[in-house]
């Protein structure tokens, strides 16, 4: 097939064009070049999604995969010349874009949020999501019956930028008393991003179209075997000092983003990490071995400079201060 991929050069569509040109499509990114040297082997056009489009107009693509669509209009920019140049349309979007997640095992006809002004374009942890529902209808309309929408939940791995997952690799590799966020028994869901990128190339092939959440991994998994599986992998000389929610929200720390993973039951987030993917397993969606992830990630992850400023995780000076508050108020008890 002849793919055009809307970004390409960051994580997920990094993977997309890898895995595609593996499997012997002829594939095109559309970017505005800011990652040069990056898959230098795969053609690459250079423009903006807001209205520098002009390199696509003379060409035609069997499929298109937008990585890249955040924002309504500038979605309905890129949607309205591309509609007349390809059959198929893949559009990622995000589990976020629900209004309530309170439930759990929230399937794909749950409701989406909405924004009070839909001409908003600054992206927040208010906005992303509902602004994403508003570029899937986008998408939708001017395609209808050849659009694809993927709803991914973390996705994790190599060349991850957010460090939401990476950091616990990264953690267990440093070895000592690691500090455990909430509940032992509480629930995570995260996708490999090859495992995303693989099962989104076998959809389009298919020109499969609908709605599917795309996360895992199959079978549930809590945030205490998800540690003792990076444990086994990477450092089994680490121990895990456990902190309630209520003492870790009493010294400021972020759930999600300081504690990766971790989202306070406080929040009513439980259906978060519990959305249903029977939908994507059904069509064919599945897991590399939750281990493999791990060291994968871990071997990625060495090769970051000393000096990487993480985008997400706790600094090793406040895990001390923290585990030693623990400790202490335990032998007063």
């Amino acid at each position: 097939m002849n793919i055009l991929i809307l970004g390409g050069t960051v994580f997920l569509g990094r993977h997309l064009a890898e895995i595609a040109k593996e499997k012997g499509h002829c594939v095109t990114l559309f970017n505005r070049g800011n990652h040069s040297g990056i898959l230098s082997h795969i053609e690459q056009l250079h423009g903006d999604r807001d209205g520098n489009l002009e390199v696509l107009k003379d060409r035609r693509w069997d499929a298109v995969i937008d990585t890249s669509g955040y924002v309504p209009r500038i979605v309905r920019k890129s949607i309205h010349l591309l509609s007349h140049l390809t059959d198929h349309y893949t559009f990622v979007s995000s589990i976020s874009v629900y209004s309530d997640f309170s439930k759990q095992n929230i399937d794909e006809q749950a409701d989406v949020g909405k924004l009070a002004d839909e001409t908003v374009e600054i992206i927040n942890g208010e906005t992303y999501g509902p602004l994403k529902a508003l570029c899937e209808l986008v998408v939708q309309e001017k395609m209808p019956n050849r659009t694809l929408i993927v709803r991914p939940g973390l996705i994790v791995g190599p060349y991850d930028p957010t460090d939401r997952f990476t950091y616990w690799p990264w953690r267990m590799m440093k070895g000592g008393t690691i500090l455990a966020p909430g509940d032992p028994n509480a629930r995570v869901q995260w996708i490999d991003v090859r495992d995303l990128a693989s099962w989104i190339l076998d959809m389009v092939e298919a020109k499969q179209t609908g709605i599917y959440h795309a996360t895992g991994p199959k079978e549930p998994l809590t945030m205490s075997a998800f540690l003792d599986s990076c444990a086994e992998v990477l450092n089994t000389g680490v121990q895990f000092q456990w902190a309630k929610e209520e003492f870790l929200l009493d010294h400021g720390v972020a759930g999600w983003t300081e504690m990766p993973l971790w989202v306070p039951v406080k929040e009513n987030m439980s259906g978060f990490q519990t959305v249903d993917n029977r939908k994507a397993i059904q069509a064919g969606l599945s897991f590399r071995p939750i281990r493999e992830t791990i060291r994968e990630t871990a071997e990625w992850v060495l090769e970051r400079s000393a000096d990487y400023d993480w985008k997400a995780g706790m600094k090793l000076e406040r895990e001390r201060e923290l585990i030693e508050k623990i400790i202490n108020k335990d032998q007063k008890a």
